[in-house]
């Protein structure tokens, strides 16, 4: 195993992010079992001819993202974290795909606004001095940050979300406050390396690897109503699709 971990270092990649790669691999595909004894950050440095910092901070990142354990004297054992496995296919917000999973859902309130944009009126079809509430929020999931999210929603078609205390639900406040029947959702889903506040609320000491979901939603008169960008952590998540097989033609 310590020769599938060590750092090539004819490459201009740092050595301890070579190594928390190649280990979150060998942890996620089970190589490295759950519960299984890992050497000490002394011993694996000597193991790699390696500085003993460049091992810590590895097992740091490592730690911070759920694939290791410390327990004092008896050493570092790998941990497989769990990986969330919401299914596609249905407009749900957080909030419920949080219940869904059987997880308590939170939010932290990172920034709040009345925000005029041109872009954005463009995407919302509505004119250039259109406001528009601007949400960015930290969501959880039992207490573990799981998404930054940048939300805004078009106050012209609902203008009570100006006084939303930003509690509970957001689609559930449209419909029983804000008399809006949702109708369907459009969302994308990409590969991206978090960036500088995402790696922040998330506890990552370097960029890593996230998905970007980006959600136009829809009310039942054709009118966007809400625009999100949410960031997952991609250590986490999973997402599973149905796949049905059409009959011949």
């Amino acid at each position: 195993m310590i020769h599938r971990i060590a750092p090539d270092r004819s490459l201009a990649e740092p050595s301890y992010l070579q190594m928390l790669r190649k280990l979150s691999a060998l942890i996620d595909s089970g190589e490295i079992a759950d519960g299984e004894s890992l050497p000490s950050e002394r011993a694996l440095a000597g193991m790699l001819n390696l500085s003993r910092v460049t091992v810590r901070r590895a097992y740091e990142e490592l730690r911070a993202r759920n694939y290791l354990e410390t327990h004092g004297r008896a050493g570092v054992t790998a941990r497989t974290p769990p990986r969330l496995t919401p299914r596609l296919g249905r407009l749900k917000g957080f909030t419920e795909e949080m219940h869904e999973l059987g997880m308590v859902p939170s939010s932290r309130l990172l920034e709040h606004g009345v925000v005029t944009d041109r872009t954005l009126a463009s995407l919302f079809g509505r004119p250039s001095t259109a406001p528009f509430l601007r949400l960015v929020r930290l969501r959880l999931g039992d207490g573990i940050p799981l998404s930054r999210e940048v939300a805004w929603y078009d106050l012209t078609a609902a203008p009570a979300l100006a006084d939303w205390d930003i509690q509970g639900s957001a689609y559930h406040f449209l419909s029983e406050r804000c008399g809006i029947a949702l109708s369907h959702g459009e969302q994308t889903i990409e590969a991206v390396m978090s960036s500088a506040p995402e790696s922040a609320v998330f506890e990552f000491t370097a960029p890593s690897p996230c998905l970007l979901m980006k959600r136009k939603t829809f009310s039942k008169t054709g009118q966007i109503v809400e625009y999100v960008e949410g960031t997952f952590r991609g250590d986490a998540y999973a997402y599973r699709l149905t796949l049905n097989l059409d009959p011949p033609a």
